[in-house]
């Protein structure tokens, strides 16, 4: 009489581990923060922030979304590793040689990798970098991102607006609209770059998907969705 009943319990188990969500991870894949990255990182705050610390720390108030126009995460996260950037960053070289950066770099199936620690200060978005988190997508305009990419970027933005006092949500392209917002810190009025990245329609997909969150978008697009 036992053996009917414990293949049904069986069953009932099984149904239930396939019904249920894949676990939240997030994989540890650091890049160098050594004393030079320390020092620049605190030369970067003080001459482009106009925050002078003594630590190169964070308060998350927004997570910034791109898209690392690389077409494979090895090649992605070789590009941020180093304190320093690498030839070809004319554009920012002249703004301070500390390396761009990113606080996760989000593969295309979705596998998550944590490079910084959450308050750590990285250099991914002019103006904002003070309290911002960063989130690189492999991926660019001609790889849109993923499903996979959607669904861990929904997974990773729930998570941290958990831990911190997360506002704000934007992609890359959008940081310019803070312009002249008391949250804006940049001292050079022209240093400014043009951004695609993640993509307008990503966006869209994403806040539909964080609807319940609340969160808000750069103030002059704000009204626009409402």
């Amino acid at each position: 009489m036992m053996k009917p009943i414990l293949i049904v319990l069986l069953s009932a188990l099984a149904s239930l581990a396939s019904c249920s969500k894949a676990s939240f991870r997030v994989l540890e894949k650091p890049i160098v923060f050594d004393e030079e990255r320390k020092l620049l990182s605190l030369a970067y705050m003080k001459e482009r922030h106009g925050i002078n610390t003594s630590e190169p720390t964070i308060q998350p108030r927004m997570v910034v979304l791109h898209w690392t126009a690389i077409p494979s995460l090895e090649q992605s996260y070789d590009a941020f590793y180093a304190p320093t950037l690498k030839g070809g960053r004319k554009d920012i070289a002249a703004s301070g040689n500390l390396n761009v950066s990113s606080h996760y770099l989000i593969d295309r199936d979705g596998t998550i990798f944590r490079q910084l620690p959450d308050t750590v200060f990285a250099r991914h978005v002019i103006g904002l970098n003070y309290c911002a988190i960063g989130v690189e997508n492999v991926g660019s305009n001609k790889e849109p991102l993923t499903r996979a990419q959607l669904k861990a970027n929904e997974a990773l933005i729930r998570h941290l607006k958990k831990k911190y006092a997360i506002e704000y949500v934007i992609g890359h392209y959008e940081y310019t609209l803070f312009d002249g917002d008391p949250i804006w810190k940049e001292t050079d009025k022209n240093y400014r770059t043009v951004k695609t990245d993640p993509g307008k329609g990503f966006m869209k997909k994403i806040r539909h998907r964080l609807k319940d969150l609340d969160l808000k978008g750069p103030p002059a697009a704000s009204s626009e969705r409402k």
